[in-house]
């Protein structure tokens, strides 16, 4: 029989954020995750420097042997729209690719990992939880993503929840390709869609290349995705076909989420709490904060694992993310019909103040809040 103080349930940003910051508390911390790292994931793969500032990262110590793309502007607009270029003279941001990065993390994070094994069973017994009929653990922190199982036993519903689905692939470049593809690393491009209920991108991460697209109507998205691709081969953006099928998955936005996030001994962070930005979709940031965040919670707690004393965790989240309410140009435009909507936000992203302010200080990069301390 293992044992341990906390049991995180998810390698990931979240997971191992969480992990790293208790790593100074005295507490036994364990990983478990379904597989064995370095790990391919699916996810556009895009960091603020905030994010290296929180986790104390030295960036020029991350990319010896990793891919860290200084992302100094970025182009929008909407799908065959006229394109916005905004340049910011300097990094704002980084590309990366989840398998490293994520690989990095748990190597570093101080806490013994349980690779290959997938969370199956989870059982109450006295004042700790029983995993897999082998692991006892005080308290069970859920940070297996937006189908974790923790998240489940507290009564999430992840099929039945108003989720952003996505597709996207990520693969090197060969010769042929390189010459064909005209996205440049420095300026990734976001293509929202005709309805604005979703977009698209294309990421160059040196010789790597991520296209995707994600909405939230998830029956229309096979459909929209084709096009997409159809419309980047049609601009001359990438000119060549895709070798292999995009692989999908889910996450919710944290407008949308209404996930019961702590109980007795029990905790949510990341995407199993549901944080991504609204807007964006984005979801490290939110995810390694919330780890953070549950950290400070879980050391606080002196070994007090009851719901009343993790509640101090949502009130955390609350301070930092708000009340999941609508920023004041989200709130407006879903007051207007839907074809209206779709209009102005099409005009908008026509101009270079928009597109600039709204759509990427505030919506993409949130370059008003600063990192954590």
């Amino acid at each position: 029989m293992d044992s341990c103080d906390v049991l995180i349930v998810g390698g990931g940003p979240a997971g191992t954020s969480c992990a790293w910051g208790l790593r100074d508390s005295g507490l036994d911390v364990a990983i478990l995750d379904k597989s064995t790292f370095p790990r391919d994931k699916v996810c556009g793969g895009w960091i603020t420097p905030e994010v290296l500032q929180e986790l104390d990262i030295d960036a020029v110590k991350y990319q010896r042997g990793r891919v860290l793309q200084p992302i100094t502007g970025f182009r929008t607009s909407s799908i065959g729209g006229r394109e916005i270029e905004t340049a910011y003279g300097r990094p704002i941001s980084y590309g990366i690719r989840r398998c490293e990065f994520d690989a990095f993390l748990v190597d570093r994070c101080a806490a013994r990992i349980l690779p290959a094994s997938p969370l199956k069973t989870i059982e109450r017994h006295d004042d700790a939880w029983l995993v897999n009929s082998e692991i006892k653990a005080r308290l069970v922190v859920g940070a297996a993503g937006h189908f974790c199982p923790v998240a489940r036993y507290l009564g999430a519903g992840a099929r039945s929840e108003v989720a952003v689905a996505a597709q996207e692939i990520e693969f090197e470049l060969d010769s042929f390709q390189r010459e064909r593809c005209s996205i440049q690393g420095e300026f990734p491009e976001l293509f929202f869609c005709q309805d604005m209920k979703g977009y698209g991108w294309c990421f160059r991460k040196g010789n790597y290349l991520n296209v995707g697209l994600g909405r939230l109507d998830q029956g229309k998205l096979p459909h929209h995705v084709s096009n997409f691709v159809e419309f980047l081969r049609a601009s001359g953006k990438i000119q060549f076909d895709l070798q292999a099928a995009m692989r999908g998955h889910a996450y919710l936005i944290y407008r949308e989420a209404h996930r019961k996030l702590i109980g007795d001994g029990m905790l949510l962070i990341g995407d199993a709490a549901g944080l991504a930005y609204s807007q964006s979709g984005e979801g490290i940031r939110p995810a390694i904060e919330s780890g953070l965040l549950a950290a400070k919670t879980i050391a606080a707690a002196r070994r007090n694992y009851s719901a009343t004393t993790l509640a101090t965790y949502r009130a955390y989240l609350t301070t930092r993310f708000g009340s999941a309410k609508d920023d004041w140009s989200t709130a407006i435009g879903r007051r207007l019909p839907i074809a209206a909507r779709s209009a102005l936000a099409r005009l908008l992203l026509t101009t270079h103040w928009f597109s600039r302010h709204i759509v990427l200080d505030r919506w993409f990069l949130h370059r008003d809040i600063p990192a954590l301390a």
